[in-house]
């Protein structure tokens, strides 16, 4: 049975916000008293807390899937949605907080630190906040936004001061459980130890604490044995303590070429930028096992070899803890040096200042594509703002456009190369898909039309002004031929014609023209339409350029 895990994968969910409301207040004598809808509440956040408590990442081992709370939507008479509920994962310190490409987000080091891994959604606007002097009841209201949602990889590197490091069967458990509280398993065979193990010393004033890193072997370093799985909990140690058996009985070791093989494979470790390498740190050699004769012998016997290169060599025993107080005091001395230095060499935190304006808000990429070039609108605010737009409600479409516009979307689509009925998408994949209309302006607050609808985006069959002066122009055209027609064909038949009393019957409408220079025309007998009391020959005075219904009789 597992029963530690330093490596996890999760799988987070963050809470989705909750929709606004769209609600109008009505009172008696007040069927329409403004609109009041409620914002929704934002989604729950999924927070990774640094605690001290907690020593392994097997919970998550066994249940990666965590989740938040969504958040409540919006009410009528202002009633705002609940806040979604944040989902706490308590992590042991120390865990590296990573992207799926290995990127470190956040290193957690000091206790009840506190990481935000996925973020919750944004609540929807009501229609009671989109309101404004022009326009008074909004009939949209925003979407909730979906909460963040995907991979963290948690990497347990064990915080401890010393590192007990060495070949398997060393003796580096019985070490710690002779000079801590710390009881791990110890047994007579390899690799007893399978996880690291914790303990704290109290050596005078100086207390600290020491980590037992399972047995290395020769090629840990590239993945043989535990040593790759476990080397990574070495990297935040301040000293390393070099744990040689002196009673070993396998052929061919010894204390000297135990501590090269070890000393190649910590060489071989890359450790992350910034941190000192784990040859460079102080090192101390223990002879264990030394309550065995001929392991005293040996002890004495290389002590002299390890003192020539630099190394503070202990002997000790864990059964009759003989030397273990000398070792304690002097680890102690070690870690308290480095924390002074620590103290004095940490560098003054740096206050940065972004200006709101050193962030472009959006980016327009052209893509290829089958029918043409695509132009791709990409940034964090065009993406929410599709996110919490209705679509099915054409006056949040046009709100969604007039954001756009302000934003400077349009003129960047000029600026690409953009034309009327381009393929835009907003945002990465999939995204949304539409037709580029450029001719959508942003004075959707200036026009009147029903809640809900937005007169942009409808397609009306009302003719323009210039339409119709076109058809009344045609129409009138068309008239004056027809009657023109007409004309011609009683003219002719009134020139043919013969009157009762055998004489010819005068021209008809003979045109004429007076002493004052008017266009004056004969009255034909014959006319049904001429005036009763007009004789034969009378003047008629009119405008028959005009194709007048009725001429005006003088």
């Amino acid at each position: 049975m597992v029963t530690f895990v330093d490596r996890v994968t999760l799988h987070l969910r963050a809470g989705k916000g909750g929709n606004g409301c769209v609600s109008v207040r009505r009172e008696k004598f007040k069927p329409l008293a403004g609109p009041d809808g409620g914002n929704g509440g934002s989604g729950g956040d999924v927070v990774l807390v640094a605690d001290p408590q907690v020593t392994t990442l097997l919970s998550y081992h066994h249940s990666p899937h965590r989740s938040a709370g969504n958040g409540g939507f919006g009410m009528g008479d202002h009633r705002s949605g609940a806040l979604g509920e944040d989902q706490e994962l308590p992590v042991p310190l120390g865990t590296v907080v990573k992207d799926p490409d290995g990127n470190v987000l956040v290193d957690m080091l000091t206790p009840g630190m506190r990481f935000v891994a996925a973020p919750g959604g944004l609540g929807g606007l009501g229609n009671a906040a989109l309101s404004s002097p022009k326009r008074k009841a909004p009939g949209f209201a925003l979407l909730g936004t979906p909460g963040w949602e995907g991979d963290v990889v948690l990497e347990l590197k064990t915080v401890a001061d010393v590192a007990l490091v060495g070949f398997p069967s060393a003796g580096k458990s019985s070490l710690i459980a002779a000079v801590s509280a710390a009881r791990p398993k110890i047994a007579d065979y390899p690799f007893t130890t399978l996880h690291p193990n914790l303990g704290v010393v109290q050596a005078g004033d100086a207390r600290f604490t020491i980590a037992d890193v399972p047995g290395l072997i020769e090629g840990a370093s590239e993945g043989k044995g535990l040593g790759l799985e476990f080397l990574r909990h070495v990297e935040r140690c301040t000293a390393l303590v070099h744990v040689l058996d002196c009673a070993t009985l396998d052929p061919g070791r010894d204390p000297l070429t135990d501590l090269d093989i070890i000393q190649a494979e910590l060489a071989a470790y890359p450790v992350p930028e910034g941190q000192i390498p784990l040859l460079e740190r102080p090192q101390i050699v223990v002879l264990n096992k030394i309550d065995v004769p001929e392991a005293r012998e040996l002890a004495d016997f290389v002590r002299p070899d390890l003192e020539a290169r630099g190394f503070r060599v202990f002997e000790i025993s864990t059964v009759s803890r003989a030397g273990l107080r000398e070792l304690t005091f002097a680890l102690g001395e070690v870690v308290e040096q480095h924390r002074l230095a620590t103290i004095d060499d940490a560098p003054a935190e740096r206050v940065v200042i972004r200006p709101k304006g050193a962030v472009k808000d959006f980016e327009i990429k052209v893509e290829g594509g089958t029918y043409g070039p695509v132009y791709r609108i990409l940034g964090d605010k065009p993406v929410k703002w599709v996110q919490q737009t209705d679509f099915q409600n054409e006056e949040a479409v046009g709100y969604l456009a007039d954001r756009l516009a302000r934003l400077g979307v349009e003129d960047g689509l000029f600026r690409a190369g953009a034309v009327a009925g381009a393929t835009v998408v907003i945002g990465p994949g999939d995204g949304i898909v539409f037709d580029w209309e450029p001719t959508l302006t942003s004075a959707a607050e200036l026009m009147t039309a029903p809640r809900g609808t937005d007169p942009r985006l409808l397609q009306s069959t009302r003719r323009t002004t210039n339409e119709r002066r076109e058809r009344y122009h045609e129409r009138m055209d068309a008239k004056a031929d027809a009657r023109a027609e007409l004309e011609a064909e009683r003219r002719a038949a009134r020139a043919a014609g013969i009157g009762a009393d055998g004489v010819s019957a005068p021209v008809a409408d003979e045109t004429l023209e007076n002493d004052e220079g008017d266009d004056v025309f004969v009255a034909d007998p014959f006319d049904d339409d001429a005036p009763d009391d007009l004789g034969d020959g009378d003047f008629v005075r009119g405008d028959t350029s005009r194709g007048d219904d009725e001429d005006e009789v003088r």
